[in-house]
């Protein structure tokens, strides 16, 4: 186990939206948009664990608004849970328009990131310490995204139990 340094819970990264990630409707890329949440998911989840992290999910891509060509987009990431080896990285997407000076809140998304070892390994990453209201908040909604996943795969393996014998 690494030793986490305070303040290596959370990372913020941004980037200019250029003409070559538009989509046919003239807006950035959805899938664009994701690949950039994968890659902050996975730096702020190696810098918090202190090794190298695989994406195990992305749970809840909610895209609110389109982002469009020559905006700021600026992903703060933020570790909400540990488990043993796995994290979970919440993530808001804000678009700053750079001209107008405004910004908004365009996507929200969840990626639940393992630690490995140098053999590629899962390995037990140090627990989260909760110190503020808002990690407070932000780890139980958490635990509460984690129970209703649960929740989903029991029904789901239900469903598909059921599927097979008719």
């Amino acid at each position: 186990m690494v030793k986490n340094i305070e303040g290596n819970r959370s990372l913020t990264m941004a980037e200019v939206m250029s003409p070559d990630k538009v989509n046919f409707s003239g807006h950035v890329h959805g899938g664009h948009i994701m690949l950039l949440m994968d890659r902050v998911s996975a730096a702020c989840a190696s810098r918090y664990s202190g090794r190298y992290t695989v994406t195990l999910s992305a749970d809840y891509v909610l895209f609110k608004e389109p982002v469009f060509v020559g905006e700021l987009v600026i992903f703060k990431a933020s570790i909400n849970y540990v488990g043993n080896s796995s994290m979970e990285v919440g993530i808001k997407v804000v678009a700053e328009n750079l001209r107008k000076q405004t910004k908004r809140h365009t996507n929200t998304c969840y990626f639940t990131m393992v630690a490995l070892d140098d053999d590629g390994k899962p390995v037990k990453v140090r627990p989260l310490d909760l110190k503020t209201e808002e990690q407070k908040r932000r780890h139980a909604e958490a635990l509460f995204r984690k129970e209703q996943n649960k929740e989903y795969n029991a029904k789901h393996k239900e469903f598909k139990s059921k599927s097979k014998k008719s």
